[in-house]
Formats: C-alpha cells, structure tokens, sequence
C-alpha cells in the first residue's frame, strides 16, 4: 500500500493510505442488482481480468464473460464476489447447506 502524506495546520503530517482494490484479477463476480434497466440480458458472472486506477473515489475494474466478446469497466460499488465451490466435490446443494452428505459424520447403521 502506498500513503500519502498533507499537512495538518500545526504542520504535522497526515498520513493516509491510499484506497486499495478489495477484488484480485481471476476472481468471479457478478454485477449487483439494479446497476442496469434489463438485467436479464447480461451474463450471469464475470472474471476479473484487471485492476484500474480509480474514477474519482472508486476503484474500478475490467471484466469479462465467456458469454461476451469485449470486456467491460465496472466500479467496485456495483459487484459482489461469487462463491465458487471446487467442482466435484460429491455434494449436492442441499447437503451442503444442510450437512447430510456422505461426509458429514454421522454414523449410520
């Protein structure tokens, strides 16, 4: 993290960190609820493939979905982080939710 450094009026200095990105390249995320008119016509998830400087005082980044051919901008105030599960892990939803999966350790007779 870089800080910055102003002058309070006694002349000491105000340290500040500088605004970092919450989001890394390669995570998915999706865009959040109300951030377009037609929702239903936009991918469900994107990748990050960049970090941006910031606009004004949000972060920004570059995304893209396989269901696309460009990438978009997006600030960081209009994505969540999708949680994605390792792929074949045996577990339907419910038994993750619920915990009634083959490994949940229970003993059954």
């Amino acid at each position: 993290m870089t800080a910055t450094s102003n002058r309070q009026p006694n002349g000491r200095p105000i340290r500040r960190e500088a605004a970092t990105h919450i989001f890394k390249v390669g995570q998915t995320v999706r865009l959040k609820d109300g951030f377009f008119v037609v929702p239903s016509k936009l991918p469900d998830t994107y990748r990050i493939t960049a970090t941006l400087p910031p606009r004004g005082n949000m972060m920004q980044y570059r995304i893209h979905s396989d269901d696309e051919r460009h990438e978009r901008v997006a600030t960081e105030d209009s994505l969540e982080l999708v949680n994605m599960s390792p792929a074949g892990n045996g577990a339907t939803l419910i038994e993750k939710t619920f915990g009634h999966g083959p490994n949940d350790g229970r003993v059954t007779s």
